[in-house]
């Protein structure tokens, strides 16, 4: 008699001998002898479960303390759909009879990186200049850390107003999901004006002046590989990593990527409408490859490339003006510039998902909103506005970051009157996520409780130095 089935047979053996008549026959059995029939019967295919099982892995009876370690061998399969972007994602397997617990690695559809690989750092490079920048950009750094899978790196070139309005909140963060690393990069107004200067033709009357102009150069600053830019106007509603996986879908060429709105006319601006420097991907590596922005002290070697912005304005705003060689038609600050460099370099940019950047100025935020969860793909887009004529026209908007722009009347764009108004078209669809996000408390950002070392959030001020000037250093040029 095989050990397996004894539990039954001695049950069975010390019942009177009625009682395999009575079951055979469907008569009465008590109800205590019927539980402990099922007992008996759930041991024992317990047993010719487990006795299977070790028929597959070897012809020995495994132990109960063996089990964990046996199961720690079954092959894991990769489902054929899943595509080289997934991650391991940790679940824990509950295994009866014998009752066992073993944590296994399956697959998982995520934003992120390749299977088996660490998550890649998210990148990004942000720029506030006053108190008031400052504090928006604290709620869209909150906003990141809020939904974002994986370290992430914030470079943060700011004056010591921003700085104050920022740091409180990174403050309260002792315990993040994943790494943080914060670098702050502090030029002088003269070291800023001095930059742009040794450029030349650089001119704007865009509100935001000066340190608005150095979007042109934070390839230059930062020493980092490729950064997503964001306007401090801005919050993600979603994993930051979808849009930083966009650099995966960059031709060869491609170096800069914004939304493109082709239906849009602005003569005056020279058309700069049609992009929005608000959100921006740029493999920085390229632009300083290719020497995006000149400098006097270029100028003084013979070295190459020569830089390739100056062709680009040349081509879009004509020659500069004679009396102090600068161009006083454009428009938009920053962004007019951007216009004219991705027109002439149509290789080295990729338009943008409107996904990215749904925008309050001028576009309506695509006439996107929230309520109405069972809208169905067609409804909504039908309903979609501002999308006619664009790479956007016939895709279906899904907003995962809101640009709140031209809310005037406010330092600090949730300020705006208009959020309290219940006839507000922007406060309907969107109110209530601007409460969400901007109330949501940076304590709650402490979400790591395992017992292995927390991820560090890492804070310095780096140093701030041009690429013109580490250029003149390389050369033994004088700069100031």
């Amino acid at each position: 008699m095989s050990q397996i089935s004894r539990p039954l047979d001695r049950l069975l053996a010390d019942q009177p001998p009625s009682l395999l008549s009575k079951l055979s026959h469907g008569q009465h059995v008590p109800r205590r002898t019927r539980i402990a029939l099922f007992t008996a019967g759930a041991i024992a295919i317990s047993f010719l479960l487990f006795g299977h099982y070790s028929h597959n892995y070897g012809s020995r009876t495994i132990a109960f303390g063996e089990f964990n370690h046996e199961l720690s061998k079954l092959p894991v399969h990769t489902p054929e759909h899943l595509s080289s972007t997934t991650i391991p994602r940790t679940v824990t397997t509950t295994v009866y009879a014998p009752t066992a617990t073993e944590t296994v690695t399956v697959y998982k559809d995520s934003p992120s990186a390749t299977k088996y690989e660490e998550f890649e750092p998210v990148v990004f490079a942000l720029l506030a200049w006053s108190e008031s920048s400052g504090a928006e950009l604290s709620v869209l750094i909150k906003s990141i850390l809020m939904y974002i899978t994986g370290p992430v790196e914030l470079h943060i070139l700011c004056d010591e107003a921003a700085k104050a309005a920022i740091d409180p909140g990174l403050s309260l963060i002792h315990s993040p999901t994943y790494e943080v690393k914060v670098r702050y990069y502090m030029p002088t107004w003269d070291e800023m004006v001095a930059r742009l200067e040794r450029e030349g033709s650089l001119f704007t009357e865009h509100s935001a002046g000066t340190p608005g102009l150095m979007k042109l150069f934070l390839h230059e600053i930062m020493p980092v590989k490729k950064a997503i830019f964001v306007d401090t106007d801005a919050l993600f509603i979603s994993d930051p990593r979808y849009l930083w996986n966009e650099f995966k879908s960059f031709k060869s060429s491609a170096a800069i990527s914004m939304t493109y709105h082709s239906d849009l006319e602005a003569p005056e601006w020279h058309h700069a409408n049609r992009i929005c420097s608000c959100v921006m991907l740029l493999d920085f590596e390229k632009l300083r490859e290719m020497r995006l922005m000149d400098s006097s002290l270029y100028r003084l070697s013979d070295s190459s490339p020569k830089a390739a912005a100056p062709a680009a304005f040349r081509a879009m705003f004509g020659s500069p003006d004679p009396r102090d060689g600068k161009y006083h038609s454009v428009r938009l600050g920053d962004q007019g510039y951007w216009w004219a460099i991705v027109d002439y370099f149509k290789d080295l940019w990729e338009p943008l998902s409107f996904d990215y950047e749904v925008s309050s100025c001028l576009l309506e935020m695509y006439e996107t909103r929230l309520g109405e969860a069972e809208l169905d793909e067609e409804q909504e887009t039908i309903r979609q506005g501002h999308v006619v004529g664009t790479p956007q026209y016939g895709k279906i908007v899904r907003p995962k970051l809101l640009h709140f722009n031209c809310l005037h009347g406010a330092d600090r764009w949730w300020e705006w009157t208009s959020w309290s108004d219940p006839e507000n078209k922007f406060n309907r669809g969107w109110g209530a996520a601007v409460q969400y996000h901007v109330g949501f408390k940076w304590i709650w950002l402490n979400r790591f409780s395992f017992d292995s070392p927390k991820p560090k959030v890492d804070i310095q001020i780096a140093e701030t130095l041009f690429e013109d000037q580490k250029f003149a250093k390389e050369h033994s040029i004088p700069y100031y």
